[in-house]
């Protein structure tokens, strides 16, 4: 995946050139600016509320004594919808709209969280509820370089 990085850096910038280039060249330059600005004004409206309600929710999921997953995820995508967004060009503006979009933002958070790894530790879990895995071996670590 890291290695995929550089070519974004150099592919979407010539995306969002030829996008500003064609759509200037059709509802001409003024107008151009005008949209990417209302873009941004949305898109920042847009982080705010979004932003709010996820922590809200956070908030409610924490109190009831779990992990709040899906509101992390979310709060990372609010973020990177959010820069995706003050960035001006038109495919930037798509791609930030749909990590803000929360209907598109958690069918994509849901489609990472099943198709990925997670490691939990499975013994802590069990001391909570008083219970011992025979499977468990307790010990001590020590680094010496």
């Amino acid at each position: 995946m890291i290695r995929f990085w550089p070519v974004l850096f150099l592919i979407i910038p010539i995306i969002e050139v030829y996008l500003l280039i064609e759509v200037g060249g059709m509802i001409g330059a003024g107008w151009t600016i005008l949209l990417i600005v209302i873009t941004a004004i949305i898109g920042v409206n847009l982080l705010r509320q979004q932003g709010i309600s996820t922590l809200m929710r956070a908030n409610k999921v924490m109190s009831q004594g779990q992990v709040p997953a899906m509101e992390m995820m979310e709060g990372l995508f609010l973020a990177v919808g959010g820069a995706l967004l003050i960035t001006p060009g038109f495919f930037t503006d798509v791609i930030g709209f749909i990590c803000l979009i929360p209907f598109t933002r958690r069918a994509i958070i849901k489609y990472l969280l099943l198709n990925s790894t997670i490691r939990a530790s499975y013994s802590v879990h069990q001391e909570k509820q008083g219970r011992t895995d025979s499977h468990t071996i307790e010990g001590e670590y020590r680094r010496e370089d």
